[in-house]
């Protein structure tokens, strides 16, 4: 179905189903008709792929989608939505449509069972109380995602692309350059959106895969200290991992002086390669008591 960005077509059609905007989940559907085609032409719907949706409002990115994609599966919490999106979306063949919670899905299954012989990537307009989850869990399930192409608030974006070491990164960053690399695509205004929330958004783009996971020793151990540090982050890293992990002062104080870092040094500072070379010796450190 065309027109699911005219205004009066997507309320007309959600009248008809005696539809309405759920604050708690979220819900701010995408209008502005240039933004999905990008989303899907950037976010690997092509030949080739298969797409993983989180979240399908009445079908607008859904729609580009599937127009693009070998298979496009789309997981949707509202149980609502599902009669409307067989009429705007039901003449695509190669969609199937899940009504779940993403959190709750098994996602080496899904994919396993959606999309064999394919490559995949995953596309979502997330809504912003739960991005950060989101994201963690499609991440840490070490699924085979290419891609992951997701609508985020502004500042999320900035601080999901921003450099490890800056003021702007925080234990997301991290996470994201552990697992992969973050680029920011095209901003998105928050006159794009019905309803239009109160911030401008952006589209970025998570690119699975990178160096650092061959780098570090003990991936629980690391980020269990950049969960330390950063919950933390205006104490200096003696005193945070020292009351929060439990290691001796004087102990973590000679690990800090190994690598050149002072003991006033506080973990926003720190690079990637710092943090790797940090959590590598408090595994020496660990399997020497």
């Amino acid at each position: 179905m065309e027109n699911l960005t005219n205004i009066s077509v997507v309320r007309e059609i959600m009248e008809r189903h005696g539809f309405h905007f759920s604050k708690k989940l979220g819900q701010n559907f995408l209008i502005n008709p240039s933004v999905c085609p990008r989303i899907a032409e950037m976010g690997n719907a092509a030949p080739g792929y298969g797409v993983l949706e989180i979240g399908t409002g009445v079908g607008v990115l859904t729609h580009e989608l599937a127009k693009r994609a070998d298979k496009v599966c789309a997981v949707e919490v509202d149980g609502r939505l599902l009669p409307i999106l067989k009429e705007t979306v039901g003449e695509h063949k190669n969609l199937h449509i899940i009504h779940s919670d993403i959190l709750k899905c098994d996602l080496n299954e899904l994919i396993k069972n959606e999309f064999s012989g394919l490559k995949v990537s995953v596309c979502a307009n997330l809504p912003y109380y739960i991005t950060t989850p989101i994201l963690m869990y499609l991440l840490e399930s070490g699924a085979d995602i290419d891609t992951i192409t997701v609508m985020v608030q502004k500042e999320v974006a900035d601080k999901l692309e921003a450099k490890v070491g800056s003021r702007v990164a925080g234990a997301i960053t991290v996470a994201v350059n552990y697992y992969g690399t973050a680029k920011k695509l095209f901003p998105v205004s928050r006159g794009s959106f019905m309803p239009a929330p109160n911030v401008d958004s952006a589209v970025i783009q998570i690119t699975v895969g990178g160096q650092w996971r061959e780098k570090i020793n003990d991936s629980r151990l690391f980020f269990r200290m950049v969960r330390a540090g950063f919950q933390q982050r205006r104490k200096t890293l003696l005193n945070s991992l020292s009351g929060l992990m439990g290691y001796n002062k004087s102990e973590l104080s000679n690990v800090l002086e190994s690598l050149g870092l002072s003991e006033t040094v506080r973990i926003e500072s720190l690079t990637m390669e710092q943090l790797a070379k940090l959590s590598n010796k408090l595994h020496e450190l660990d399997n020497v008591r």
